[in-house]
């Protein structure tokens, strides 16, 4: 069945850094546009980076250009966020979403949690 595992989140101090990774199984990984998603409690998800299936191109949030870069490994079926700089609005769930590049399906892991605070 089709999976996506997130991982790397936790507790960090402002200023730290974490690396996010989701693990995907179940479909055919370098036919999917890949994002991450964040949502905060009380906040609606919102698109923090994307992806395209040859990682040729990537899409950034304004809130988090310069300190997020989104990469991925088709040979691991993986997807990564190295996420630097962070700061304490960045707490939130975090979530990998892959898209058909056509759009024809989609899907969503259960996301990992990212706190930053002192």
């Amino acid at each position: 069945q089709v999976q996506l595992v997130e991982s790397g989140g936790g507790l960090v101090q402002p200023g730290g850094s974490l690396r996010l990774s989701c693990l995907a199984s179940g479909f055919t990984f370098s036919i999917y546009v890949m994002s991450w998603y964040r949502q905060a409690p009380g906040k609606e998800r919102e698109l923090v980076a994307r992806i395209t299936t040859t990682g040729g191109t990537t899409n950034y949030a304004d809130s988090v250009k310069g300190r997020f870069t989104i990469s991925r490994d088709n040979a691991k079926n993986t997807v990564y966020l190295q996420m630097n700089s962070l700061k304490p609005e960045d707490t939130a769930v975090y979530l990998c979403n892959a898209n058909h590049f056509r759009g024809i399906s989609n899907y969503w892991g259960q996301g990992t949690q990212v706190t930053v605070s002192s």
